[in-house]
């Protein structure tokens, strides 16, 4: 198996079709699959085509020999907006197969998710009542939208994720998604956060109800007792890194709840597809997304 666009392409809708997608058993079948359609998604960000416009024009012009359909733009939009539920089931399904799902680490962090960049725009924006202002401390900038909040492995695979207000606090939302979605953590696994979730409540949460034990950077108001940790911190930085760079997670366009959440998982199924082929295909770097972006 080689590391190319079209055999990523290839394998990932041979995966979707046979273990995540259930068979269509009345009606006419759609012209485009739900496996189809979340392969041109993936292959959408890979190629670096935030907008849809620019993307269905050039998929019509230049993917014809991968998909047997391809609609038209408005189409698209409305089948990948209801697609965001579908597109978390897949993502979870692919971090299952890889073999890092079975380590004793996960990373957890949040990241900015900007949805306007102008007051006319927050006006007449529906996500009105969902998104709000915050603060980026890594940027020292403020912004309008929602926090990415994201679970993964060592290696950046995304295990499960949210979005909330950026007013919530960091450790309240985490907590909601962990609870939620506690059979995706295991028993004994070592959960390595930033300072921002330094909490007596957060980590007896982890401690006992879940039964995994935090790591996080010291506090300097506090004993020492994990020392340094900044190299192992920037995993998952770099992790937000590839988002936001070669996924384009912040030109992600959406303008509704839905939109939002079916962009942001968009952007997530692509770095999961790329990691799971890459372990497949037994890559070096499991992050690398270089035999893809072209």
């Amino acid at each position: 198996m080689t590391t190319s666009l079209d055999a990523l392409l290839a394998a990932l809708y041979v995966f979707i079709d046979d273990h995540v997608v259930p068979c269509r058993r009345i009606g006419r079948p759609p012209k485009l699959t739900d496996a189809e359609l979340l392969c041109l998604a993936v292959a959408q960000v890979l190629l670096g085509f935030p907008s849809a416009r620019h993307w269905v024009r050039f998929a019509h012009a230049r993917l014809g020999h991968l998909f047997r359909y391809l609609p038209q733009q408005s189409a698209y939009n409305k089948r990948l907006n209801a697609a965001g539920p579908l597109i978390s089931q897949v993502i979870e399904a692919l971090a299952r197969q890889v073999p890092t799902w079975h380590d004793d680490l996960r990373l957890i962090d949040s990241t900015p998710l900007p949805c306007a960049a102008s007051r006319e725009t927050v006006k007449r924006s529906d996500l009105a009542g969902h998104a709000g202002y915050g603060y980026c401390r890594s940027h020292s900038r403020f912004f309008w939208g929602l926090r990415l909040y994201l679970v993964t492995t060592a290696e950046g695979m995304p295990v499960t994720w949210c979005l909330a207000n950026p007013k919530l606090g960091e450790r309240e939302v985490m907590t909601a998604l962990l609870e939620r979605d506690h059979h995706l953590i295991r028993a004994g696994q070592v959960v390595l956060a930033d300072k921002g979730f330094a909490s007596k409540g957060f980590e007896a949460f982890l401690t006992e109800r879940l039964g995994v034990h935090l790591v996080r950077p010291d506090r300097k108001d506090e004993p020492v007792r994990h020392g340094k940790i900044t190299r192992v911190r920037q995993w998952i930085e770099a992790v937000f890194g590839t988002l936001k760079g070669q996924l384009s997670l912040e030109q992600h366009g959406a303008r509704t709840p839905i939109g939002v959440f079916a962009r942001t998982g968009q952007r997530l199924l692509a770095l999961a597809a790329c990691i799971w082929h890459n372990w497949t295909t037994n890559a070096k770097i499991k992050r690398s997304l270089i035999a893809y972006d072209h």
